[in-house]
């Protein structure tokens, strides 16, 4: 493998596919749940496709983008100092065309929408691209990355109805607060470094109080997304709701402040998480064709 693939794959996290299909599965669930009432499963499958085409260029891009922002900061961190922009490896204008081959593509996908979605796409860049400064202000970066991260529930929905309703604005309240449980477990691989260096999160910010904390995130995550389910048959919800709800305790009883392979294995259980979430309204939604 020659070194440019090799640097292409490193900064865009390919080999880590945790991140977007993260990004991925909120797209999932507003697409089931928008096609439960306008049926139409062959434009869902299509739509499926081209948000998972999305959602990996533009977390490809984001990862370049914020490897650029942190340069400095990554240089710092005993996970991150290896990484292609930190290291040197990669020439930080070729990562910036990387981004713009990244971004046009996307935008290519994007162009396939209605009109609405290709603005609501638009309008999710202010996300995308100011949440790498956060964590330099603001206690609250794993708040904005749950903004950007589950952004696409409110594009699939759009994307399918070409309207915006309360079901998938519930719906992306409750995956914001998933994503604020769970980014915040992520950051605590990195807690003793970002203390020294000054960088904030909401893992440093509630440091005496974290099992409350991202449990009280993932309880208000699961009371919201079962609401908005209560609205659909109940066929296949509660057994797929269960193992919702039990994935999110599971990670609270494993990850450990002081372990970072803890932190990271328990974080990784959300793949599962959204999986359950989706086929819920999957299985549901075929079911009701």
């Amino acid at each position: 493998m020659s070194v440019h693939v090799k640097n292409f794959i490193n900064v865009t996290r390919l080999n880590k596919p945790i991140g977007f299909l993260l990004l991925f599965w909120p797209c999932a669930w507003g697409l089931s749940l928008a096609n439960y009432f306008h049926k139409d499963f062959n434009i869902f499958l299509y739509y499926m496709f081209l948000f998972f085409c999305g959602s990996i260029l533009m977390r490809s891009a984001g990862c370049i983008v914020n490897d650029i922002v942190d340069e400095k900061i990554d240089k710092k961190v005993s996970r991150t100092k290896t990484r292609p922009i930190a290291s040197g490896s990669l020439n930080k204008n070729l990562a910036w065309t990387y981004v713009l081959v990244l971004c046009s593509l996307a935008f290519l996908v994007l162009m396939q929408f209605n009109l609405l979605t290709i603005y609501l796409g638009v309008f999710s860049m202010i996300f995308a691209f100011s949440y790498p400064f956060m964590k330099r202000f603001t206690y609250w970066p794993q708040l904005f990355l749950g903004f950007t991260f589950n952004w696409g529930i409110i594009m699939a929905w759009a994307a399918m109805t070409n309207n915006i309703t309360y079901l998938p604005i519930l719906l992306y309240i409750g995956a914001i607060f998933w994503t604020l449980g769970y980014d915040t477990i992520y950051g605590l691989q990195d807690l003793s470094d970002d203390e020294v260096i000054g960088v904030k999160s909401t893992g440093i910010k509630f440091k005496k109080n974290l099992k409350l904390f991202v449990g009280s995130c993932y309880f208000v995550s699961s009371i919201l997304i079962i609401f908005v389910m209560t609205v659909l048959e109940l066929n296949y919800l509660i057994f797929f709701l269960i193992l919702f709800v039990l994935s999110l305790f599971y990670q609270i009883k494993i990850f450990n402040i002081n372990k970072a392979s803890d932190c990271l294995r328990a974080f990784k259980i959300n793949n599962l998480s959204g999986l359950a979430v989706f086929l819920a309204f999957f299985l549901t939604t075929y079911n009701n064709q």
